[in-house]
């Protein structure tokens, strides 16, 4: 790792990894972004999310794909993934958990765009693919919010 990350005080990167197993929006970490003057995305997909049917108990499986334009601060890998794992035992709608992420995911680094999508595997003939966006008010990324929100195709 190099000296500016070491400098962050990130506690996952290179450490021996626990997994959580109830919801920790406490685990996510940040850095500092090195070209906030730049204007580029940032994609993460994780194929393997689970979370709880909040009604059933059993287990909903899907992917959860986020992308976002940093500001000032991004989010780190490792601290994401033990993040989303951490949903492996939380009880929500499909819908709540990319909201959840998204919101978490905003205090977290407050980038000047972001998105997540859900794409969970059916249960009971259906599948659900919530979508949920967000860009900084009064800016045009607030504009470019609106415009995928409503591009938006299923």
């Amino acid at each position: 790792m190099n000296e500016t990350r070491k400098n962050e005080g990130l506690q996952a990167l290179g450490a021996k990894t626990r997994y959580r197993d109830d919801y920790a929006p406490e685990v996510l970490e940040s850095f500092q972004n090195q070209h906030p003057e730049n204007d580029y995305w940032v994609r993460f997909n994780c194929p393997e999310f689970t979370s709880l049917c909040p009604i059933t108990g059993q287990p909903d499986f899907g992917e959860i794909r986020i992308s976002y334009i940093p500001a000032e601060r991004m989010v780190e890998s490792k601290s994401l993934k033990l993040y989303l794992f951490s949903f492996r035992n939380h009880g929500d709608f499909h819908e709540d958990c990319v909201n959840i992420i998204m919101k978490d995911l905003i205090k977290l680094m407050n980038p000047k765009y972001i998105e997540v999508t859900g794409f969970f595997v059916p249960r009971g003939g259906i599948s659900i693919q919530p979508f949920a966006n967000y860009g900084i008010p009064g800016t045009k990324w607030e504009r470019m919010a609106e415009e995928r929100l409503m591009r938006r195709e299923g």
